[in-house]
């Protein structure tokens, strides 16, 4: 499937219109693929002269946008429902997996827990849960899988997480990270949650801002992937299929793993 697709994109590439010089691609993506793509755009724009034009954001949130009527060209979503949602309703395809990630806890200091404490840990009253939105956003549908394989373990689990949970990210006015600044290292260190469960790429970088704050790896039982999806919107030009193309190439995969994703087109 992943090289059919990767054939189609390169067969409409060459059907499109060539590119000028300032032709201008338009990407919606998940915002936690703001850095990793921004270096691949960087790239990109430098051996193409096409500039990129980049929305980051919640990827159920830039689908809805989409599927409005929202002008953009490629999307890269941190799930692969929303892409294949928009290729049902025939707004672009084919969609192909170009990432990985996995979630992770990302815990404030002074609280102690191991990947094997973990679930009580969350379960305790005093501790404070954060998540990001479900539906609007795929980490916060990864969390609720989180919640459900913990009920599996201790049966009532999932009501009391999901009542604890606090939807802190990701939603239509969740609060905007300080500039240059991570929102999951924010909130941890203002105190508005002790344990927040995102993707592990977003812990590492919140722990590079606000090096006291301790990185889990969720126990195997609970733990929860993140496959991402791309797709190119219809009408898209040559330089669009192309930027696609450059996410799946070796060095647009090799960018993506130097920024802690699974790049599923880089050998093992």
């Amino acid at each position: 499937m992943r090289v059919r697709a990767l054939a189609v994109f390169a067969i409409l590439a060459h059907m499109s219109a060539p590119a000028v010089a300032a032709d201008v691609v338009l990407l919606h993506a998940a915002g936690s693929l703001r850095d990793a793509l921004t270096d691949i755009a960087r790239s990109f724009e430098a051996q193409t002269g096409a500039i990129v034009q980049a929305k980051f954001g919640a990827s159920g949130l830039l689908k809805d946008e989409i599927a409005g009527g929202a002008n953009a060209a490629v999307f890269a979503s941190a799930n692969m429902e929303h892409p294949q949602a928009l290729m049902l309703a025939k707004r672009g395809g084919p969609v192909v997996l170009f990432a990985r990630n996995k979630l992770c806890a990302l815990v404030r200091p002074g609280i102690a827990v191991a990947p094997e404490s973990l679930l009580d840990r969350m379960l305790d009253p005093g501790v404070r849960i954060g998540t990001s939105t479900p539906k609007a956003d795929p980490s916060g549908d990864y969390a609720w899988e989180v919640f459900r394989k913990a009920d599996r373990l201790k049966p009532g689990a999932y009501a009391i997480l999901e009542r604890k949970a606090l939807q802190l990210t990701g939603g239509p006015t969740s609060p905007a990270p300080p500039p240059g600044r991570t929102i999951y290292g924010t909130l941890v260190a203002q105190g508005a949650a002790d344990i927040f469960l995102t993707y592990c790429t977003n812990a590492v970088a919140a722990q590079k801002e606000n090096p006291g704050q301790q990185i889990l790896s969720l126990p195997d039982a609970l733990a929860v992937g993140a496959d991402y999806g791309l797709i190119v919107l219809n009408d898209a030009s040559a330089s669009a299929y192309k930027f696609a193309l450059f996410i799946l190439s070796a060095e647009g995969q090799r960018a993506l793993a130097d920024h802690g994703f699974a790049a599923p087109g880089l050998p093992q």
